[in-house]
């Protein structure tokens, strides 16, 4: 039986808190990872398949995806893992009974430094066009207990200043300008070049 690395668990954390999801079809015995981006972040999609390549059969492919909300069309990339058994711990965690994606009670010792940098690239932008140092990580798809669990481990594992700031129905965290430096110690050294201009540079 296969097993996850510790980098692959730290990082897989963190993409699942991003654009990352499980699926299954065997009712949880097993579960696969599914990682879509759209084609100008081809180069950062195809860096996370090296990540779990050992676990994929077929290399990305690009396709046409309509947004049900938009009815716009674009081009994106995508890869899936193997149903495998070691994926299950994460999938049962990070998934409801109705297959609707939540935030595990546990995600304080579960996200480490590597992990909070993937769900950056996945999620994280500069706050006001990098008008200033602070940033922001979209977390729509989380409800606003979540956002405030995430908001705390943020605060407590690794001393950010962070707000909860409303986006029309959906919840964002805001981390603070303050928080700057540290939160570039923090996933600087892992960020890919090609994900640099997610985050803001000092004048």
């Amino acid at each position: 039986m296969s097993k996850l690395t510790k980098e692959q668990r730290e990082i897989l954390v963190g993409l699942l808190l991003g654009d990352g999801n499980m699926q299954t079809e065997n009712n949880g015995r097993t579960y696969r990872f599914r990682f879509s981006q759209q084609s100008r972040q081809k180069d950062y999609l195809f860096a996370v398949y090296e990540i779990f390549k050992p676990f994929v059969t077929t290399p990305p492919r690009e396709y046409r995806f309509t947004d049900s909300r938009t009815g716009k069309k674009s081009f994106r990339w995508a890869f899936a893992t193997t149903q495998q058994a070691c994926f299950r711990f994460y999938g049962q965690l990070f998934y409801s009974l109705n297959g609707k994606k939540k935030v595990p009670k546990i995600i304080r010792k579960l996200l480490k430094p590597k992990g909070l940098a993937f769900w950056y690239m996945d999620d994280g932008a500069q706050k006001w066009a990098g008008k200033t140092l602070a940033c922001q990580i979209c977390t729509d798809g989380f409800t606003l207990e979540d956002v405030k669990l995430l908001k705390s481990v943020l605060e407590d594992n690794f001393k950010l200043q962070v707000s909860i700031n409303r986006q029309r129905e959906n919840y964002r965290l805001g981390i603070s300008a303050k928080s700057y430096q540290t939160l570039r110690n923090l996933i600087f050294p892992f960020l890919l070049k090609t994900m640099h201009y997610k985050f803001p540079k000092e004048e």
